[in-house]
C-alpha cells in the first residue's frame, strides 16, 4: 500500500508540476537569477520531497482503513483520472 500510495502521489506533482513551476516562473521573473535557482530548488527538491515523505505514510493509512472492494475502486479510479488528467495537458 505505500508504493502505490508514493505512486499515487507523485503522478499528482509530475501533473501539478509544471503548473506549479510556470507559477513560479511568473512570480519570480524578474528576480536575480540566483534567487530564482534557490527558490528553483527549495521548492522542487524539498517541497515536493517533504510532500511527498509526509502525505504517502497518510494516504496509506487512509486506502488501508478503506474495504478491500473500495480500497481497489479508489486506487483503479485515481490513476485513471491521473491519466486522462495527463492525456488532456498532452503528458502522454
Amino acid at each position: 500500500m505505500y508504493e502505490i500510495s508514493t505512486a499515487l502521489i507523485a503522478c499528482v506533482l509530475v501533473m501539478a508540476g509544471g503548473s506549479i513551476n510556470a507559477l513560479l516562473r511568473k512570480q519570480l521573473g524578474n528576480a536575480n537569477f540566483i534567487i530564482r535557482t534557490v527558490v528553483f530548488i527549495l521548492v522542487n527538491a524539498f517541497g515536493y520531497g517533504l510532500l511527498i515523505v509526509k502525505a504517502t505514510p497518510m494516504l496509506s493509512t487512509m486506502l488501508r482503513s478503506l474495504d478491500k472492494g473500495i480500497m481497489f475502486l479508489v486506487i483503479s479510479i485515481s490513476f485513471v483520472v491521473i491519466g486522462i488528467w495527463a492525456q488532456r495537458n498532452r503528458q502522454v
